[in-house]
């Protein structure tokens, strides 16, 4: 990969690092904060806990399809861009939001700003390889596991002064990295690449209809979906299952998905070349989905507080799977459309977002209120579980199909793209 290409790679990790801080920041405050302004008790914030992530994701499935085809006309960089900026100004918004309902409409606002993720995986697609987009799609995973280290931590320290400072400084990182893309980012998308904005390819369900195309990746596309709607079951219930079974403060909870983040980070950000090297992409993406299985029953069936620490690693293990699997995807779709791959993937992630927090939540909430026919805190986990293993029954077949072994044609898009980068 040419110096530039790099030094662009770099700073789209550092806007999903930022991304992924402002979603971190809020989860440790999020049951003391809704708490206060609702007046009911930790069962009743999770409910409506849920309902906010509701209003986050489904706004970012409507509008990554927008901002995946506006970036096929347009090109990334202004895309990108303009999210940062509505990013920065959405997160003073919840600086000063006193109120639940305007608590949700700054949720919704950071929604729409946050369908940026599909316009960052199109520009990492654009400068890379074939043989290196798993590598390089792991450096998502990576942003992602940083962020989960610093939001947490900044939410969870910064909550002594007030829920809303980390606000804040999340508006200010936004705001300094519009800047700085503002004047280092350089366009990675080739004019003969671009494509026209189509309002019936830019909308969820002709996003979604861009799979038929490629009947090959359909089986992949479905396991995927189950794996991130799996995901919230850890996403969704991480702060009130550790609350209500441990006891646990918003420090804690801050530290322990800091930990999540430190393990995701190595694993995403070099691990995953080490294990991809070594097993390929199929095996990779096997023995990660069996991970992921593994720990998400070992978080159901916790009764100790170190044993949420101790089942983080092989549950984040499990990581090596996504962005390898999501490598395989891209590799069966031509350059001219892998921003409209990436809105539907997004679209398909946002679609869990919309179902995963209530479902899950609803589901913490059926198994720790006072009528509950059986107390099972961790019964979301144990959900997750089953959705994760299905999702590794359901990848088996299509992933046969896959044929590693065609270096001809790695080796000439590889010239292709090293040339023009």
């Amino acid at each position: 990969m040419a110096l530039g290409s790099k030094a662009s790679l770099s700073f789209i990790f550092v806007t999903i690092l930022i991304d992924v801080i402002g979603i971190g920041i809020i989860i440790p405050v999020l049951p003391s904060l809704i708490e206060s302004l609702d007046g009911g008790g930790l069962s009743d914030a999770a409910r409506i806990g849920g309902w906010l992530m509701f209003s986050y994701a489904i706004m970012q499935f409507l509008f990554a399809p927008v901002f995946g085809a506006l970036s096929d006309q347009y090109g990334r960089r202004p895309v990108i861009l303009l999210a940062l900026l509505g990013l920065g100004i959405d997160y003073i918004f919840h600086a000063i939001a006193p109120t639940l309902s305007l608590l949700f409409i700054g949720r919704i606002l950071a929604g729409v700003t946050g369908a940026s993720f599909t316009v960052a995986a199109a520009y990492i697609a654009d400068i890379s390889t074939p043989d290196k987009k798993a590598q390089n799609f792991g450096m998502i995973g990576a942003a992602f596991g940083l962020g989960f280290i610093i939001g947490p931590v900044i939410g969870g320290v910064a909550a002594q002064w007030g829920v809303r400072v980390p606000f804040i400084v999340a508006a200010v990182l936004s705001l300094l990295n519009f800047l700085y893309g503002f004047f280092v980012l350089p366009e990675s998308h080739k004019e003969e690449n671009r494509e026209p904005f189509d309002w019936k390819k830019a909308n969820p369900v002709g996003s979604l209809r861009h799979f038929r195309k490629y009947p090959l990746i359909i089986g992949f596309v479905v396991s995927f979906t189950l794996i991130y709607l799996a995901g919230h079951s850890v996403q969704s219930t991480w702060a009130f299952f550790t609350m209500y079974r441990f006891d646990w403060d918003e420090s804690l909870v801050g530290y322990s998905l800091a930990l999540v983040g430190i393990v995701v980070a190595i694993v995403q950000g070099g691990l995953i070349k080490v294990v991809v090297k070594q097993l390929g992409e199929k095996k990779t993406v096997i023995v990660g989905m069996l991970l992921w299985s593994l720990g998400l029953f070992l978080f159901a069936y916790a009764s100790q507080s170190w044993m949420m620490f101790a089942f983080i690693v092989p549950y984040c293990l499990g990581g090596v799977a996504g962005p390898t699997l999501q490598g395989i995807i891209s590799n069966q779709v031509p350059a001219t459309e892998q921003g409209k791959l990436q809105g539907a993937l997004t679209s398909l992630v946002s679609l869990t977002s919309v179902v995963g927090p209530p479902l899950m939540t609803y589901i913490f909430y059926s198994f720790t209120q006072d009528d509950a026919p059986v107390e099972f805190p961790g019964a979301a986990f144990f959900f997750g579980g089953i959705l994760m293993t299905i999702a590794l029954f359901l990848v088996l077949k299509p992933i046969r199909k896959v044929d590693e072994s065609n270096a001809a044609k790695l080796e000439e898009e590889a010239i292709v793209v090293e040339a023009t980068s």
